[in-house]
């Protein structure tokens, strides 16, 4: 396990990055193992995972914009991997640059991504050889690895620094910590992304459940956290923690905008909403009811019409 970093930077990324780095590698994945060939050959699923190469990864750089001793990542980009060199393709990395900063003036290259399950001795070619563009690079690894039992985000971000070791000076990656930053567009996107039907179709059966038990997740996440907040304000009033004020301020700042779902003007306004909907239902069941009932009419005087010209027993009309 790599050392966590000392050099007090604030990292913030957000999830355009991720999204972008895992549909990087399910794309070169898929063009370099096909399922349909796979299917067509006849292979198990277990006969195409040992064929895979286990050491397939894929790289890009992230860009984004750094204020004083905050680091933001914002996006990312592919780039060209060169095997024979173990180096990255510059002409295609400077070509992409030049473009982003057309479109971005405002962000530069703070580092690169790979995937895989943690940095390598042999990442730190690649690392420095991009010290020329950024004099502190940080080096983003998304584990494509599917593992259940994690709850944390497969995501570690790097930096670089000097260590003395066995008396020789020598880069080392060391481990940053990060905090997920979101912007409204990304919140829309993810949540898009996230309630997308499965490529199957799927049955409703299976939609609901997977929409259910994201509900039960969230409200039992903020219960989670509504819990730890009351521990901490029960602790702060007995004086075994510091008290805080800006945190009292932005309590008190969410208890006093709890009763305003419950005010006269809310009830009056949903009442009204609800009585604008069941009036609207019940249109809807008289025009249904109106409509079957014509039909009904139309086929008695059509019957009535027929008797009447083949001389038969006439029928009162009502």
């Amino acid at each position: 396990m790599a050392p966590s970093s000392s050099s007090g930077l604030t990292f913030k990324l957000h999830p355009l990055v991720m999204l972008n780095i895992s549909d990087h590698f399910t794309r070169v994945k898929t063009q370099l193992n096909p399922p349909s060939s796979s299917c067509a050959a006849g292979n198990t699923p277990a006969a195409v995972a040992a064929t895979f190469p286990q050491s397939f990864r894929v790289y890009g750089c992230v860009i984004g914009a750094q204020r004083g001793r905050t680091v933001e990542i914002f996006n990312s980009f592919e780039l060209v991997f060169d095997p024979t060199t173990d180096s990255l393709d510059r002409a295609f990395l400077e070509k992409k640059q030049e473009l982003y900063q057309k479109v971005f003036p405002g962000f530069y290259i703070l580092g690169w991504y790979s995937t895989g399950s943690e940095a390598n001795e042999s990442d730190m070619h690649i690392h420095k050889a991009l010290m020329d563009i950024n004099e502190s690079p940080v080096y983003v690894v998304l584990n494509p690895a599917i593992n259940h039992a994690q709850k944390d985000l497969p995501v570690t971000i790097y930096e670089s620094e000097f260590h003395v070791i066995d008396g020789i000076p020598q880069s080392i990656f060391v481990d940053a910590s990060y905090t997920i930053e979101t912007v409204e567009a990304e919140r829309i996107s993810v949540d898009h992304v996230a309630h997308l039907k499965p490529s199957d179709g799927g049955s409703a059966a299976t939609q609901l459940a997977a929409h259910l038990t994201g509900i039960h997740s969230a409200i039992k996440m903020l219960n989670s956290r509504i819990r730890v907040l009351f521990q901490y304000l029960v602790a702060m009033q007995k004086g075994d923690i510091p008290c805080d004020n800006s945190l009292l301020r932005q309590a008190a700042g969410l208890l006093r905008s709890l009763p305003a779902a419950h005010s006269e003007k809310f009830n009056d306004n949903f009442l009204m909403e609800y009585n604008d909907k069941l009036l609207m239902s019940y249109l809807a069941m008289i025009t249904n009811c109106t409509s079957n009932m014509n039909e009904v009419v139309d086929k008695v005087k059509t019957a009535y019409a027929k008797k009447s010209r083949t001389g038969g027993s006439r029928i009162p009309f009502m």
